[in-house]
């Protein structure tokens, strides 16, 4: 798809993550036993024929870059087009979905690409969309911008959900933040663009330190042909500690694993080689995704356990997020927390959360102390 370029903005708003992006971008947050939020936007794009993908980094890509390499595992590793690092401009703290500073800053990399059109995405939604789907659309409607939505009943909880008025034919009226919660159509933070036209916005804009490209579009509504494409497949979506635990625990359900994982379009990610998990004498496990290289020697239920994860003997796991190389000492008792890597955790030690909110224990702790914990 040659006359397609792809931009992630990697700089998500993460305001409400609390501990689990202190050290990372929300782009790199990892996810489902063995992904970072950021491989389902790379490999969407990649699976739908782009070969050119600049990603935006926020201001602490250091884990971006690592999980990225050369885009090997996602065939970017290429002489024409492949994968693009492209800086950020705005600063920690920049909560727009787009900035138009982050766009302009690297205008070359739009400048230099023969492309036509300009998949814009967000770095936080976990789906598998097929977005040849979206080109045709676009391109039978003659749009100038294709907004992607779904039908929502809860949204999610971030600050600014963006709602759609389309008309019967799918050319949007209208959007804006939504003022009310309920149902509606609710923009998925993706979007189709004519280059030329987003050049041109680029160069026109105000003031661009403060704008995002949606105000853009808006102010121009009523002179473009703006269009408002549906997604009824499965949405999680990461802008909360409440949502990102929602969305892990879906993935225990067989058929959110099927529609994301075992279709004809896979999910990539930077391959880690270990051996198989190892499961002692009296290991329990049920209902849970185990990554490889661990070691199960206790009780696991309704958990997502990632690489090279120890649970020793009489430990309890229910409801719970491990992240990779976390140890979990004899005795303990884990429901509803998510630890961050390579934390350990005691002997004896009670940690006891809840859906909404969960119990966060840092990838700096190193041995959490004796004593229940509850929230």
């Amino acid at each position: 798809m040659g006359k397609v370029i792809g931009i992630i903005a990697g700089g998500c708003p993460s305001e409400l993550m609390m501990g689990l992006t202190r050290d990372r971008p929300l782009a790199a947050l990892p996810f489902g036993g063995r992904y970072r939020l950021l491989d389902f936007p790379l490999s969407n794009l990649v699976n739908s024929g782009l070969r050119t993908v600049g990603i935006i980094t926020p201001f602490h890509y250091r884990s971006v870059l690592d999980h990225l390499g050369a885009g090997k595992e996602w065939l970017l590793d290429r002489k024409t087009g492949g994968l693009f690092i492209l800086p950020g401009y705005g600063q920690e703290g920049n909560k727009g979905k787009f900035p138009l500073q982050d766009l302009a800053w690297n205008a070359d990399f739009l400048y230099k690409d023969q492309a036509q059109q300009v998949i814009i995405t967000c770095s936080n939604l976990v789906l598998n969309i097929d977005f040849t789907e979206v080109l045709d659309f676009h391109h039978r409607k003659n749009a100038d911008v294709t907004l992607i939505y779904k039908e929502e009943a809860q949204p999610g909880e971030a600050a600014e959900i963006i709602s759609l008025e389309p008309e019967s034919g799918g050319r949007v009226k209208a959007f804006g933040p939504r003022r009310e919660p309920g149902s509606g159509k609710v923009f998925l933070d993706m979007l189709i663009i004519q280059k030329e036209l987003l050049l041109e916005l680029l160069e026109d804009c105000d003031n661009i330190d403060n704008q995002d490209l949606l105000v853009g579009v808006s102010r121009r509504l009523n002179k473009l042909q703006v269009y408002a494409y549906e997604f009824s497949g499965y949405v999680g979506r990461i802008d909360s500690v409440a949502g990102y635990f929602a969305c892990s625990m879906d993935l225990l359900k067989p058929e959110i694993q099927q529609e994301l994982f075992r279709g004809n379009n896979r999910i990539h990610t930077k391959i880690a080689d270990n051996p198989p998990t190892r499961y002692g004498h009296r290991a329990s496990v049920k209902n849970s995704l185990i990554a490889s290289g661990c070691k199960i020697d206790g009780e696991v239920e309704n958990s997502i356990i990632f690489r090279q994860v120890q649970i020793k003997p009489g430990a309890k796991v229910k409801n719970s997020i491990i992240m990779q190389k976390c140890i979990i000492g004899r005795n303990v008792t884990l429901d509803h927390v998510i630890l961050d890597k390579f934390v350990r955790v005691k002997e004896h030690t009670v940690l006891e959360g809840q859906p909404s909110r969960p119990v966060i224990v840092e990838k700096t702790a190193n041995w959490v102390r004796t004593g229940g914990v509850s929230s």
